[in-house]
């Protein structure tokens, strides 16, 4: 399946954002859609676990997020959003990742 842009590969893995508001009065905090495969956010959610750790873009990444008050497990999804969208990158241009 091609995709044109990475807002939609995102959505097909179900990554994106997701608000809930019922009405005026109730307002819950955004959660993920989780409209597609479990086991592709399980495997970049596992990879997300190690590139917090061991890749200095993503960490820097993930450490301005909870410097801004992130929740642990958001920040690793934000993680696992972002490498899905450096992979989509990847592939569509053809080019090698430079963290630069």
């Amino acid at each position: 399946r091609a995709f044109s842009h990475n807002k939609q590969i995102t959505a097909f893995v179900g990554l994106d954002p997701r608000d809930h508001q019922s009405g005026s009065s109730v307002n819950r905090r955004a959660h993920i859609s989780r409209v597609g495969n479990p086991r592709v956010r399980a495997v970049l959610y596992m990879c997300a676990l190690s590139a917090r750790r061991h890749n200095p873009v993503l960490k820097a990444f993930a450490d301005r997020l909870m410097e801004n008050g992130k929740a642990p497990k958001a920040i690793l999804v934000a993680v696992a959003r972002k490498l899905l969208v450096i992979a989509y990158g990847v592939l569509k241009t053809r080019t090698p990742f430079k963290p630069a």
